[in-house]
């Protein structure tokens, strides 16, 4: 899992703006009589906010002997702050003109917070609303997290700004939301698939009352009370008729809340979630979360366990021509790109046969065991993952007993230029007899079961 130990914020934008202002008033908790033009690394206390991780705040100065130092802070943020001022319209013209096109130059990717400085000098006839001032360049810019603006002098939402820029890193929207098409990610909803399965006990298609209390219990350590439950299916059932059913919350409904969440602003109430199950901020299993290290000799290989591979031929919704549906609670279908693509036994439906979809799964945890173990949990593995696999015996040790327990072997083909390599490949796996010759440039594998046949005795 994602662990962050403190925030590094840069505060950028014109001379003039109040950068400095801000960060020594949130600082020091009162507007300060005298202010140098650029301050000092900032550090505010863990107890700040919320979430008890501790920032960084970072000045910076806009004069152009400056620049190069401004380009390095920038590239080593974790969010920025652009600043304009209130009563100057030209800095704020200067975001869509140079600031961020600048970020976008640079290639700093990270969540940038909009803050209007000096609110109290803005003359009353130039107010408007800040949602109308921003939606352009919002819809220009779509690294902009959110907007905000402050008074240092008058002390109006100064902590504000940073308990944004912080939340925007910590609980980032970019990975779960589409701002454009304003519908949460594939992967976020792959991601919120698995989870809702997990939680379905009894793989009804939705998540009782007993089994959404569960929910809450183990993602927030606190019950929902009766009152509660029926609240959130009002909710749900209001706006999204097929989001409740007689069994209970479906997975549209539980789709539903967690856009509401992001809708609200409440993107700690989903990454809660997803961390609880074991998410990083990429939206993927994180490696400590799935296995210990594997210490093996280099003699030794990974192989599926005799329950993983009850699992992948005996769970009812596996279904092997539809690999699509089958990883779609996983990041992507590991077996469109090399080594996997074409490596296995296709069936006469132009699927994978039985043998193959098998073979697949023992070439990944043969060659990356953390990355098949991980895709075993994506489509629903819920047991111990160490379960999943077994470290094979030393070769040494199979030489001594002249026996090996391996189910799994590695064969290097080697031969010259037309030899026919790829003919020999292509006819372990099934597939028919080729006259034209293609030269192989790059590595391929082709993976498939061998039937040992039962030997008789010898005669003596």
């Amino acid at each position: 899992m994602d662990t962050v130990s403190t925030v590094r914020i840069v505060v950028a934008g014109d001379h003039g703006t109040g950068k400095s202002s801000l960060i020594a008033t949130v600082a020091a908790e009162a507007f300060p009589a005298n202010v140098p033009p650029v301050l000092p690394p900032t550090r505010l206390p863990e107890d700040m906010f919320p979430d008890r991780v501790p920032v960084n705040v970072i000045d910076t100065s806009a004069s152009m002997e400056n620049r190069a130092k401004l380009a390095d802070d920038l590239k080593s943020a974790d969010a920025v702050i652009l600043t304009y001022a209130c009563d100057e319209p030209s800095t704020l013209d200067r975001l869509s003109t140079f600031w961020l096109p600048e970020l976008r130059r640079l290639e700093v990717r990270v969540p940038v917070i909009v803050v209007g400085c000096k609110l109290n000098l803005r003359e009353e006839q130039q107010a408007v609303s800040l949602e109308q001032v921003m939606s352009p360049i919002m819809q220009q810019f779509r690294e902009i997290e959110t907007c905000i603006e402050y008074s240092a002098y008058k002390h109006i939402q100064v902590p504000d700004v940073f308990y944004y820029a912080q939340k925007a890193v910590l609980h980032p929207t970019a990975p779960l939301f589409d701002q454009e098409a304003q519908t949460l990610k594939p992967l976020c909803i792959g991601a919120l698939k698995r989870i809702f399965i997990h939680c379905d006990n009894d793989g009804d298609g939705a998540l009782s009352d007993v089994e959404l209390n569960d929910f809450q219990v183990k993602c927030f350590n606190a019950p929902l009370q009766p009152s509660e439950i029926v609240g959130v299916k009002n909710v749900v059932q209001e706006k999204v008729s097929e989001g409740v059913n007689e069994n209970g919350l479906t997975f549209t409904g539980f789709l539903f809340l967690h856009a509401l969440f992001i809708e609200k602003g409440r993107l700690e109430t989903t990454w809660t979630v997803l961390r609880k199950f074991g998410y990083n901020n990429d939206i993927r299993l994180c490696d400590d979360q799935v296995l210990p290290p594997i210490t093996r000799t280099p003699d030794q290989s990974v192989e599926l366990t005799s329950k993983a591979v009850e699992f992948l031929i005996g769970d009812g919704v596996l279904d092997v021509h539809e690999l699509e549906d089958l990883f779609f609670t996983a990041p992507e279908n590991p077996w469109n790109e090399a080594p996997f693509a074409n490596a296995a036994e296709m069936n006469a439906f132009g699927g994978l046969s039985l043998d193959g979809f098998l073979s697949l799964w023992a070439l990944m945890i043969f060659l990356n065991p953390i990355h098949g173990v991980k895709n075993l949990i994506y489509i629903g593995y819920a047991d111990d993952p160490s379960s999943t696999i077994r470290i094979t015996r030393k070769r040494c040790v199979d030489d001594n007993k002249k026996h090996s327990e391996r189910n799994v072997f590695q064969c290097f083909v080697f031969g010259p230029k037309e030899a026919g390599k790829t003919l020999l490949l292509n006819s372990f796996v099934g597939r028919p007899f080729v006259d034209d010759y293609t030269p192989t440039i790059e590595e391929r594998y082709a993976v498939n079961v061998v039937d040992q046949p039962t030997m008789p005795p010898l005669l003596e």
